[in-house]
């Protein structure tokens, strides 16, 4: 697995190489966001973990500018702005998951597992439910033949929601099967996700299919 690891501060930066490469992983450093965008330009990632605080270009513009480029590769936000502002401008520019400095190690490999989990080992290659089809083998989506472009998380989450079609599921079902670890509820991330998948694959459709279920949770049907 090859990350790129976009982190300007050089002591954060060798402790994180440091610890993934102990865990296997392939790590490549970017000290700014220029740097960042043309490695992304001239190679493929398997991950991205991406500080928001850069030189010359900052992370939110440079995850806007990566997913101009690539809307599947994982993009993990690492920061020290925690206010649910912050993380829902690194969402909407194409994160898929955001994690506050500072952070304990085994957290951050816990989220890069989790992201890296495309799908379901014992689940058919292909989920449909009324006219959307998820292909987890190369990871397309379309509904009534269109393409929808989904980020991973997105795409894991649309995932849970076929395989349990016609379940109510709750917030915390949400946070352990899509994210993998224990999900801080007292944030609204998770309705953030799935208020941006609902615009993806119900824009310019009629029929609504992921609906909101006061004091519980969602439901797809």
């Amino acid at each position: 697995m090859n990350i790129l690891l976009v982190e300007d501060e050089e002591k954060v930066a060798a402790f994180i190489k440091k610890g993934l490469e102990e865990n296997q992983f392939n790590v490549e450093l970017a000290p700014d966001g220029a740097a960042a965008l043309k490695r992304v330009l001239n190679m493929e990632y398997s991950l991205i973990i991406l500080d928001v605080m850069l030189p010359y270009v900052n992370g939110v513009e440079l995850c806007r500018q990566i997913r101009l480029k690539n809307t599947e590769v994982p993009i993990l936000m690492l920061t020290a702005l925690g206010t649910v502002e912050d993380k829902v401008k690194g969402l909407k520019a194409g994160a898929d998951d955001y994690l506050l400095k500072p952070f304990h190690f085994n957290e951050l490999l816990a989220r890069i597992e989790a992201l890296l989990r495309r799908k379901n080992q014992s689940a058919a290659p292909v989920l449909e439910f009324e006219d959307i089809v998820l292909n987890t083998l190369n990871n397309e989506v379309t509904r009534a033949g269109t393409a929808v472009n989904l980020t991973a998380k997105e795409f894991d989450l649309l995932a849970l929601f076929i395989r349990n079609k016609n379940k109510i599921l709750t917030r915390q079902t949400i946070a352990k099967e899509v994210w993998g670890i224990d999900f801080d509820t007292g944030t609204n991330m998770i309705d953030v996700y799935v208020n941006y998948l609902r615009k993806k694959i119900e824009k310019g459709h009629d029929r609504k299919l992921v609906h909101t279920v006061i004091g519980k949770g969602y439901i797809l049907k």
